[in-house]
């Protein structure tokens, strides 16, 4: 199928038909899973971004092969077309029923549903669960071609590890089996890019058990992606005025319950390490921090600040850590160690829209120099009806207005999302469409004034008043380790010259050229460009095909020929064989298009 030909998959929150389908199948597989085991409890289904999963508890571990037999019985279920019927009923009559069919589980899902009445959706008179829907009329309007069940998998009660591990049956549905081969086909392209894959095999970083799950440890060429990462942003930074702090790894807990950390993201953040337990009833140890900002506002506190100081901009790669749990973790892109370039800035009332449109010009400038074109604007605001945000309804009101006005002044596409704030603020958030459709946050700009509130933040105003100053937060990157994973996954493990751990591959065909070799080599590191002799002895051939899998971006084979002429046989993956070309063309050429984030 060519790209021309691709079908464009549908997502869920455009069709609220998939959504049905979806949650309709994921009962049809709980009420066959029952059928087959008639010990299974079932807990909750719901539908996915691409499908659905249900957790059971069993007596027996399913396994992969189990699920032949399960989709089987589904296949039954759905050509029996049974109505899906809607019921609502009271808490008591909803106890009672459970109750009766003995589902513990299905009691504490009752005891978590703060609304009533209850509905319940039933599979014809044959099966049923708590459910809000939606859900399809019929299960006649669910296509068997268009559905699959994909793996099992463990999944705690509730996501805490305390609980009882429970075997989770994941699946997808569609709309048509068209649909269902091109999920199949971007799937397995997903597998070919998966970073974890390419990392391993392009050798960039790895995860060990003795050290921990979500904690990577970076090999030599990965690390040289992380720098250049690095150094890049840190001069677009410097050229636009920020200056370069480092804070410490631990800070103590009194810190984090000024900024509201530790009410409001407890749960997110590493236990308290206290000297002992009277320490530890008090709250009064350390903590790994979670977020950077607490300690760039000590540093902006540390002396009283002129308005002529302002808009100071404190920067730094901080890394942090988040207590994900285990089953959440996902290669570079979910982690519980991971750096931010993280910034913020304290600016005045009249300063605040100027220096958030230079935010997000910086952004969309790395953003373009990544070549990262497929991205939205999505403001982050509040959900009004929510208890997780500090701050009063004034100061919400004023930030996200800020925001939104930015963003219309900008001429930007966005949509607004209720509920996706930070606790002590809105956001302006990048959401990036990789090749494969799957969307992902990068870069992020937010505007705060309630940690400037909490922290009595001032500076000196022109009349000699002291006023309290506005927090932009920003990270163009985001994490730097979800960047590189999407970055790996984007371009397939193949990055472009300026970014590639190896920029210059020399092959000598014998040891009678590897002197050459390595002068050419080592004129080429003084000058900053990443090269390497391949010192490995294969044919030729062999040599060409190892650069090719390990993407080196420019391959230079050294024979008898280019010797004598000072040349370099050259083959780049974006042009080709280009044939001989001087050295001296060769390194400026080379050096021209890593300035230039560009190709060879």
């Amino acid at each position: 199928m060519s790209n021309q030909e691709a079908i464009k998959l549908p997502r869920t929150s455009e069709s609220e038909e998939l959504k049905k389908i979806r949650h309709t199948t994921s009962h049809v597989m709980a009420m066959a899973v029952q059928k087959l085991y008639p010990n299974a409890q079932v807990t909750i289904g719901p539908w996915t971004e691409t499908g659905f999963y249900y957790d059971f508890d069993l007596p027996e571990p399913l396994a992969e092969k189990d699920l032949k037999a399960i989709k089987k019985e589904m296949i039954k279920i759905i050509n029996k077309k049974l109505p899906v019927i809607r019921e609502v009923v009271t808490r008591e009559e909803a106890q009672k029923r459970i109750k009766d069919i003995n589902e513990p589980y299905k009691l504490e899902i009752l005891d978590s549903i703060k609304e009533d009445p209850i509905t319940i959706y039933h599979l014809g008179d044959q099966w049923w669960d708590l459910c809000a829907g939606p859900h399809v009329e019929t299960t006649a309007e669910l296509n068997p071609k268009a559905i699959e069940l994909e793996t099992v998998a463990g999944a705690y009660w509730r996501g805490d590890a305390n609980n009882k591990q429970l075997q989770r049956v994941y699946g997808t549905a569609w709309e048509t089996p068209e649909q269902l081969a091109e999920y199949k086909r971007r799937k397995e392209e997903a597998l070919k890019r998966d970073h974890r894959k390419l990392g391993k095999e392009l050798g960039l970083f790895i995860f060990s058990d003795p050290v921990g799950p979500g904690l990577p440890l970076w090999t030599p060429k990965g690390t040289l992606i992380r720098s250049t990462l690095e150094d890049f942003l840190k001069q677009e930074q410097i050229k636009r005025g920020y200056l370069q702090v480092v804070s410490p790894h631990i800070g103590r807990v009194d810190l984090f319950k000024i900024s509201g950390h530790w009410q409001n993201y407890k749960e997110d953040m590493f236990p308290m390490m206290a000297d002992n337990a009277e320490e530890a009833e008090k709250e009064v140890g350390f903590v790994l921090k979670p977020m950077n900002c607490p300690f760039h506002i000590q540093i902006y506190k540390n002396e009283l600040r002129s308005y002529r100081d302002l808009p100071m901009r404190l920067a730094e790669f901080g890394t942090v850590y988040r207590y994900e749990q285990s089953g959440e973790l996902g290669g570079l892109t979910r982690v519980r160690g991971f750096t931010v370039d993280d910034s913020h800035l304290f600016v005045t009332p009249d300063q605040l829209e100027s220096e958030f449109f230079s935010v997000v010009d910086l952004i969309l400038s790395v953003f373009k120099s990544l070549q990262l074109k497929n991205f939205k604007a999505r403001l982050s605001f509040r959900d009004p009806n929510s208890d997780k945000y500090i701050g009063g309804d004034e100061v919400w009101e004023k930030a996200q207005n800020a925001i939104r006005n930015a963003v219309k002044q900008l001429d930007m596409e966005y949509f607004e999302a209720e509920g996706e704030a930070a606790f002590y603020g809105p956001k302006l958030d990048f959401i990036f469409q990789d090749a494969l459709e799957r969307e992902w946050q990068l870069g992020t700009v937010q505007v705060d004034y309630n940690l400037p509130e909490r922290f009595d933040l001032e500076y000196t105003a022109p009349d000699g008043s002291r006023q309290r100053p506005i927090m932009i937060h920003r990270a163009p990157f985001g994490s730097l380790e979800r960047l590189i994973g999407i970055l790996i996954e984007e371009y397939a493990g193949d990055f472009p010259l300026w970014l590639a751990p190896v920029q210059v591959r020399l092959m000598p065909v014998s040891d009678d050229f590897s002197g050459y070799a390595q002068e050419v080599c080592q004129k080429m590191l003084s000058l900053g460009i990443r090269a390497e002799v391949d010192n490995s002895g294969e044919r030729l051939g062999k040599m060409i095909r190892n650069g090719e899998k390990q993407k080196i971006p420019v391959m230079a084979v050294v024979g008898a020929s280019e010797v004598e002429n000072n040349t370099l046989s050259i083959r780049t993956r974006a042009s080709g064989d280009l044939g001989a070309i001087a050295v001296s063309e060769v390194i400026d050429k080379v050096k021209g298009a890593i300035e230039s984030h560009g190709n060879f």
